[in-house]
């Protein structure tokens, strides 16, 4: 059932029967999602480092790379997410964008210069976007509304199982290949390889909205407005999230110059998401039963807290309680802002949706890794931290102003 402006209502709690399970498509693409992580994370994990001490880049070159990239891939989710409405498929493209994620690793392992990197991580990053607004669109069209912030949380949490053990393969095999950072990144094939396969077999397709009926209706800027009011507010609060929430590469450099060792430099993504991926099906389930805005406005204080500490807090011990204060703060949230975006798009244009939040915060995040890069050079990781704190509490006015319970 849908609102008039063709929104789903906010689910509740279902109190006359057990709630539905969660269908087998939604654990097919969180294990695609898993392996895909593993692979990446094994990279990502030491890509920072192999950046700045093999190749000589800066960190505000460091800051570019991860800002394009990620921004690519959100700007990508747009155009594919529109086509898997327009066409009335997700599958192909969500298995077309694993495919080109994995088929971009062999080039960080032959990179000689950072330029080639910046390649490697865009051809990832548009693989990324490709399959990122199909997929999430795929997992709201093939689970009942009552569960599924519980179906965001088991993917989002199976995607971080993948975020944690990509590292840890990561220490392993560079104490294997006694810190051979390329020889870790030609391993990270062959999980990359398990996910494509996942998808082939373990993903079923799902006609969308009106496939059936004639012609899908074509996306334009009108449609901005019938997705109404609740739809920009999730969107709003999206760009103000990812301005406080810059990449990750800025807890790798900061646990480093607090002393970690650079075989050890995996861990500080570990950190972050076995703390990530425990809380993130909880905090789905919690969204299924509580109103968003406490969901958000306790993940904001979260970050808020993480980013102070790993301002003001010396020593490895201080980044590390940083680190995992940042884990809690995104399982707190990125499942439930996926779950808004879905609550409050019609069927018909949901990938669209996807694509729309998703250019929103993929401009976002790249002015905020850019801006954290350069903050960072030139005041240092302090005043880096201080900056995200500072957004988060605007995000949090935000949401406490423009409450994403309220319709209109």
């Amino acid at each position: 059932m849908q609102d008039a402006d063709g929104a789903e209502p906010e689910s509740r709690p279902n109190a006359a029967g057990p709630r539905p399970a969660i269908p087998r498509t939604v654990w097919a693409l969180g294990l695609v999602s898993m392996f895909m992580d593993i692979s990446s994370e094994m990279i990502h994990a030491l890509l920072p480092l192999f950046l700045t001490g093999t190749l000589g880049a800066s960190v505000a070159m460091v800051g570019l790379i991860e800002g394009v990239g990620e921004s690519t891939a959100q700007i990508a989710k747009v155009f594919s997410g529109y086509l898997s409405d327009r066409f009335g498929r997700r599958k192909p493209l969500i298995l077309l964008g694993y495919g080109l994620g994995t088929a971009s690793k062999p080039f960080f392992a032959l990179a000689g210069a950072p330029a080639m990197v910046f390649a490697a991580r865009f051809a990832d990053r548009v693989g990324k976007g490709i399959r990122g607004a199909p997929r999430d669109a795929l997992v709201a069209d093939v689970t009942p509304p009552e569960i599924r912030g519980r179906a965001y949380g088991l993917r989002q949490a199976l995607d971080t199982v993948g975020a944690f053990v990509g590292p840890l393969l990561a220490v392993a095999l560079m104490a294997l290949f006694a810190d051979d950072m390329r020889a870790v990144f030609w391993v990270a094939l062959v999980p990359g390889a398990l996910a494509v396969l996942c998808v082939v077999l373990g993903v079923e397709d799902r006609s969308v909205g009106t496939v059936g009926t004639g012609r899908p209706p074509p996306v334009r800027i009108a449609d901005l407005r019938s997705l109404g009011r609740p739809f920009l507010v999730v969107v709003a609060i999206g760009v103000v999230f990812t301005l406080a929430r810059f990449s990750e590469a800025f807890l790798v450099l900061k646990a480093h110059d607090e002393g970690l060792p650079l075989a050890l430099a995996p861990f500080v993504l570990v950190a972050m998401n076995v703390v990530y991926s425990l809380g993130a099906y909880p905090a789905g389930a919690w969204s299924d039963q509580a109103p968003p805005e406490r969901l958000l406005l306790s993940g904001l204080a979260v970050l808020v807290a993480a980013d102070l500490t790993l301002a003001f807090v010396p020593g490895l011990w201080g980044a590390f309680l940083g680190i995992g204060l940042w884990g809690a703060h995104m399982a707190l949230t990125q499942g439930l802002l996926a779950k808004l975006v879905a609550q409050n798009a019609p069927a018909a244009l949901r990938g669209s949706a996807f694509g729309l939040f998703n250019l929103a915060t993929g401009l976002a995040t790249l002015a905020a890794s850019l801006a954290a890069g350069l903050l960072w050079d030139i005041s240092g990781a302090r005043a880096t931290f201080i900056a995200g704190a500072v957004f988060a509490l605007l995000a949090s006015a935000l949401v406490i102003t423009f409450n994403p319970s309220r319709k209109s």
